[in-house]
């Protein structure tokens, strides 16, 4: 045992050399904890890289042994990664967060296990709340701003934490308030990731997540920055105004720095509360279409995209006022833009996949950066079986069977998935991030893949083309042409929800009468 640990030691120390640690440990401050932060990811990146290096010796591979011995190995290091995040906190948590986001590219255990970081995130003390607002807001006592403010916070995330409180004008606000050592802390702790997943990468050539860090590099700091996200928040509101379902609370700038955002309170339950709907009288059929509705045109038509619709991020309640369904769309500070190109291109893709238009879903899949990989492309985008993709997504209700399938072959596939994300645009990877999110709202709320779910995307994607079509015209004529197509395409999706509708209302009246019938 002893020999076999020297060898992998002697392994790890060759990996952190090969891979630039000596010159990314001079960015580390060693005369505070991030030495201690960073002896604790090694340790653990240690361990999981020896129990897979030898837990595979004297089975053989392919056999049912061998992929029940997989999973336990895949299950003991996921949950070693869960405590060195909850150790770590901060940075940590969040790629963790991001990670058990994945539902449909990560094997099951690593995503069941990481889901639970969306409620173990630290709490900072009432003490350094203060001493956040006393450096940023240069008020002594909180009594000098708010008429109360809740020790208790309302949520806790990896990053900040948020707290009730109200004003001297007796408006109730949201104060969200970022965790004290975080800002300081982040960067060097994307430097030890960076390390590590290199330090991996060269032990185990499949493993290819460097994608990962490259994405917290560039993500985090948007993140950090709650002035960025105050600015987010308005932009969605303004360009989702049209939508009377969907509320995003308003920011009060006077009290909001790059560490604070103070917003309108709202309240409401999580979208996938269906047992609060249900005491609320609210249509999980309605929040499920709405949600599409509201996502499909980000992507499609306006190519700003929210990134992070983790159930704790988007509420649903009873307008106070007008008594209907609203979503409340909340945590604005990570989105992504989509260049014009990428975005026409996704469109035409997910027109093809929806129709079954095998030739386009290969060619746009390819414009996309999937190469030969594009019947995985397609499988880890919608979800859904090589079959199904055939037939055309659309056309073939999702399965149990189905479902549990893509799972498995998330840990089949595992090298070609790395490889595939490695290959994609970087606008690409928070894209599939947030389909997973939606899917499983959607697994939750028993609507996935309804049929009004792909009408609203085609809806989308036949206004964002058109719309681009109408740019690279001056003709009056043809731009009226252009706009007559839309209005026709449009009109004849319209006639299809309303022949399903009529459809699916004569069956359940059948239904209805055939049962009355039998009893």
């Amino acid at each position: 045992m002893a020999g076999r640990l020297l060898k992998v030691s002697s392994l790890a120390t060759a990996a952190f050399a090969s891979s630039g640690f000596y010159l990314y440990s001079k960015q580390l401050d060693l005369n505070d904890l991030s030495i201690i932060r960073f002896g604790r990811a090694a340790a653990a990146t240690a361990v999981i890289s020896y129990d897979y290096l030898t837990a595979f010796k004297h089975v053989e591979h392919g056999t049912e042994e061998y992929w029940a011995l997989k999973s336990k190995v895949h299950r003991r290091s996921a949950e070693r990664l869960l405590d060195l995040c909850c150790a770590n906190r901060g940075t940590f948590i969040k790629v963790g967060q991001h990670l058990g986001a994945l539902d449909y590219l990560l094997p099951e255990e690593y995503t069941s296990t990481l889901k639970v970081l969306h409620s173990r995130a630290p709490q900072s003390s009432m003490e350094e709340i203060q001493q956040v607002i006393r450096e940023d807001l240069g008020k002594e006592q909180l009594s000098e701003l708010f008429v109360s403010f809740e020790e208790k916070p309302q949520g806790t995330a990896s990053l900040a934490q948020v707290h009730k409180a109200v004003l001297r004008d007796g408006r109730t606000v949201a104060v969200k308030v970022q965790h004290p050592k975080v800002q300081r802390q982040s960067s060097k702790d994307i430097v030890v990731m960076e390390v590590l997943v290199r330090a991996v990468h060269w032990l185990f050539p499949d493993f290819a997540f460097m994608w990962l860090v490259e994405e917290a590099k560039k993500n985090m700091p948007l993140e950090l920055d709650f002035l960025n996200e105050g600015h987010n928040a308005e932009r969605v509101a303004s360009m989702l105004a049209h939508y009377p379902f969907l509320k995003v609370p308003m920011i009060h700038w006077d009290l909001s720095t790059k560490r604070i955002l103070t917003m309108e309170f709202a309240e409401g339950g999580q979208v996938n509360d269906r047992e609060y709907m249900k005491r609320h009288g609210i249509n999980v059929n309605e929040v499920s279409e709405n949600l599409g509705k509201m996502y499909s045109e980000m992507i499609f038509v306006h190519g700003f995209v929210h990134c992070d619709p983790h159930p704790g991020n988007v509420l649903v309640r009873k307008c106070p006022q007008s008594k209907k369904t609203e979503i409340v769309l909340l945590d604005h500070g990570l989105y992504q833009t989509l260049q014009p190109d990428f975005r026409l291109d996704y469109c035409r893709l997910w027109q093809a996949l929806i129709k079954g238009d095998m030739s386009k879903v290969e060619r746009y899949s390819r414009k996309l950066g999937a190469g030969d990989l594009y019947p995985l492309f397609a499988c880890v985008l919608t979800a859904r079986s090589w079959t199904a993709v055939n037939a055309g997504i659309s056309s073939v209700p999702v399965t149990h069977s189905e479902d549990v399938e893509i799972r498995t072959n998330a840990a089949l596939y595992l090298p070609h998935i790395s490889e595939l994300l490695n290959r994609v645009p970087r606008q690409m990877l928070l894209l599939l991030k947030t389909n997973d999110l939606l899917r499983g709202i959607e697994t939750t709320l028993q609507t996935r893949a309804s049929s009004s779910s792909f009408i609203n995307m085609s809806r989308c994607c036949i206004r964002a083309m058109a719309r681009h079509k109408r740019s690279k015209v001056q003709s009056r004529r043809r731009r009226l042409q252009i706009k007559l197509a839309e209005s026709l395409s449009l009109w004849r999706l319209t006639m299809y929800e309303l022949f399903l509708w009529v459809k699916g209302s004569v069956l359940v009246h059948w239904f209805t009468a055939l049962l009355a019938f039998v009893h």
